[in-house]
């Protein structure tokens, strides 16, 4: 009974440890679209007194330079570390974390902050997809999903708490206190993760060639496409919702944190939502969610000037967005065959090269003077774009197992 006490206690403190990271990646990740425009008259001082939305879609750049960092370092690290012990390297992901956020405090110029965030995001994608495994391999095969499930869960409540918070502290404080937090709280990871959790042996056999043999395989390219065409939808609208509630709808800054608390809330509830309902229906999740995600942020671009209609419809944009995220999520592992731990890490970095691609394009419309409520628009497009994508994976995955089974 002790021995059994025990253990659990010792798997809780080790998915604790792992939380706390996965928590920290949520607000690095998104704090710095609720500072924009803090950002923006900092490093930019010059760009904003004279043109303000110019310099907050320059300062969107310090989105895309993050995204990129995930995308290029999800399939690189995770396929070149799956041979060593996990633990170890998930000691030294959470370390690389503390240290590139540390560097987005203290770096002085627009160019060098750009840097950092590129830095900081490398390790993103090889955090969660080793976490998972590290996380299923600490509560045995019966608990695997609700393992991997609870590593997940700093992410989400990080935009419910962290996320807001950061936000309020970095209005009030400066823009830079919200990394000083973010810093720390990896670093109370990496201290916990080098105390909590146990010797995880790696794959010898899995090298980064035998890793990214995943990219032989066409429907992984349609699911990765999916995900960072149609999840570029969300982070379109969600990079510059700031603006959006300060500039269209008129309300003061203390209103931001409070949106973007709806906007947790939502993708909390999605993220829980899109699990159930992919297990149940993997397709018909997919379509029918991209479809919703065309629709919610059609009725968010329509009615930006009220901020209650604002608040409504930005708890929806989050619940559809994170209901997609594990759908999207379940297609790829679906399609990848052996190669689960580089499909894993792959996820996200499809959904930052949606990231990138939503913040940048949000950014070029900004700039072109078209107003702060055009981002919400191209998130539309990219969602349909998205959707016709999904719907010919399908369609080209049904020829294919139609041709196999006349043969």
């Amino acid at each position: 009974m002790t021995t059994s006490i025990s253990s659990r206690r010792a798997a809780t403190l080790a998915l604790l440890s792992l939380a706390i990271g996965s928590f920290g990646i949520g607000m690095t990740e998104f704090v710095v679209m609720g500072l924009l425009p803090q950002i923006s008259a900092d490093l930019l001082p010059g760009l904003t007194a004279s043109d303000p939305e110019a310099a907050i879609a320059q300062t969107g750049w310090l989105i895309t330079m993050y995204a990129l960092g995930v995308v290029v370092g999800a399939p690189l690290i995770a396929g070149s570390v799956a041979r060593f012990p996990r633990h170890r390297v998930m000691l030294c992901l959470a370390l690389a974390l503390t240290l590139g956020n540390a560097l987005t405090v203290v770096l002085p110029t627009f160019e060098l902050v750009a840097a950092s965030r590129f830095l900081a995001g490398l390790p993103h994608g090889a955090y969660f997809g080793i976490g998972a495994l590290v996380a299923a391999d600490v509560l045995g095969p019966g608990s695997r999903a609700k393992g991997a499930a609870f590593v997940l869960t700093g992410l989400t409540l990080a935009n419910v708490v962290g996320v807001p918070l950061g936000t309020f502290l970095g209005q009030q404080l400066g823009w830079r206190i919200a990394f000083v937090i973010v810093a720390a709280i990896f670093g109370l990871a990496t201290l916990l993760i080098w105390a909590f959790v146990p010797a995880h042996v790696g794959d010898p056999a899995r090298t980064l060639r035998a890793e990214l043999s995943a990219f032989r395989i066409p429907q992984v390219w349609f699911a990765l496409g999916v995900g960072a065409i149609g999840f570029g939808g969300f982070f379109a609208a969600y990079s510059y919702i700031a603006p959006v509630v300060t500039e269209v709808t008129g309300s003061p800054e203390w209103v931001v944190p409070i949106v973007l608390v709806l906007m947790g809330l939502g993708m909390t509830a999605g993220n829980l939502l899109g699990g159930h309902l992919a297990d149940v229906d993997l397709k018909r999740t997919l379509l029918l969610g991209l479809v919703a995600l065309i629709a919610v942020q059609i009725a968010l671009a329509l009615t930006a000037s009220s901020i209650i209609a604002v608040g409504i419809l930005v708890f929806a944009v989050g619940l559809v967005s994170a209901a997609l995220s594990p759908t999207i999520q379940s297609r790829l592992m679906s399609v990848a065959g052996e190669n689960q731990s580089i499909a894993a890490a792959l996820n996200h970095s499809a959904l930052n090269i949606g990231n990138a691609l939503g913040a940048f394009l949000g950014g070029v419309v900004i700039a072109r003077g078209l107003g702060f409520v055009a981002p919400i628009w191209v998130g539309v497009g990219l969602a349909a774009a998205g959707l016709v994508l999904a719907a010919v994976s399908y369609a080209v995955e049904a020829r294919s197992s139609a041709s196999v089974l006349a043969a």
